[in-house]
């Protein structure tokens, strides 16, 4: 399984997450075979993520896409018809938000990188792993763009880079400069790259073009190569640094990187952004999916007052 992924060039946390599911599915199967399966196992599986483990449809799906991936690429063997399955319950939940006073003052309680990090995502909409895994080339200082490569679905697309930021932003970059060249010094490998550019640009890896804009203070062990090479910032730094940043401003919201991405989509449509252009800075595939800040906009901002305010004081 693992050796078709790569071949398919798989991500590596698609790679980790597909296994995930196939080690679960085995531990429910055996002592079944790889030669005895069929569609009822798959069928038996799903049922018991919705009925014993009460899973959500988003993640029923997840186990399902893993499956068909090992049924048709490893078993080559088609799925059939698995309707008889009980489909996890889809659930509607609204996403938590900032008001741009709370963002600000969230902000303002963080440092260092986190705190610039945190600017970027709010200031364009990114997720917090696609933040951590931009490149020098991915900023656009004349145009105040970042562009998002490789995102949710595989999928590239352009956003906002905060004019506010540009020249915060550019610090930052020469800062990294320096570990960079400390980088080249040492002859330390180059930053790992996207599918088969390693081979096809063998130097290229060790451009300043394609250094992490976000590197890690240390070294690690590329998983897959083996390679020592300086990978970007884990999400942990963030992820530690906005929970103590709440904790501090006394937030009575569960705050996280994504809580920065949903607020960036309220306030544009609370300020007027028509809903497909939040879309593509968003990224999202399906419309329906950027509808649901319509939800958790401000109904002032459509000119909606509640009835309670129209009673005499």
């Amino acid at each position: 399984m693992v050796r078709v992924l790569r071949l398919k060039q798989r991500s590596y946390r698609t790679e980790r997450t597909y296994i995930h599911w196939l080690r679960s599915f085995y531990s429910h199967v055996k002592p079944a075979i790889p030669s005895e399966l069929t569609d009822r196992h798959i069928i038996d599986f799903l049922s018991y993520l919705a009925v014993e483990r009460h899973v959500v449809k988003s993640t029923q799906n997840q186990a399902f896409n893993a499956l068909l991936f090992f049924y048709r690429h490893v078993l080559e063997k088609e799925v059939g018809e698995i309707r008889n399955a009980v489909r996890a319950k889809p659930k509607f939940r609204l996403p938590t938000v900032l008001s741009p006073v709370e963002v600000m003052h969230l902000i303002d309680h963080l440092s260092g990188v986190s705190r610039l990090m945190a600017k970027i995502i709010y200031g364009g909409g990114l997720r917090r792993d696609e933040c951590m895994r931009l490149r020098v080339k991915d900023l656009d200082f004349e145009r105040n763009t970042v562009t998002v490569r490789a995102g949710k679905g595989d999928k590239d697309r352009q956003t906002l880079l905060p004019e506010s930021i540009v020249d915060e932003v550019r610090q930052h970059l020469c800062n990294v400069r320096h570990l960079y060249e400390a980088d080249r010094k040492a002859d330390i490998a180059g930053v790992q790259l996207p599918g088969a550019l390693e081979k096809k640009y063998p130097l290229a890896s060790k451009e300043w073009i394609w250094y992490w804009v976000f590197p890690s203070a240390r070294l690690s062990q590329d998983p897959r190569s083996g390679v020592v090479r300086r990978h970007h910032m884990s999400g942990d730094v963030l992820r530690k640094g906005i929970r103590n940043a709440a904790k501090t401003v006394g937030l009575a919201k569960r705050v996280t990187a994504h809580t920065l991405r949903h607020s960036f989509a309220t306030h544009l449509l609370e300020n007027g952004t028509d809903i497909r252009t939040i879309q593509q800075l968003l990224g999202h595939a399906d419309l329906n999916t950027t509808m649901i800040y319509t939800h958790v906009a401000r109904k002032n901002a459509f000119g909606v007052r509640s009835p309670l305010d129209h009673q005499p004081a």
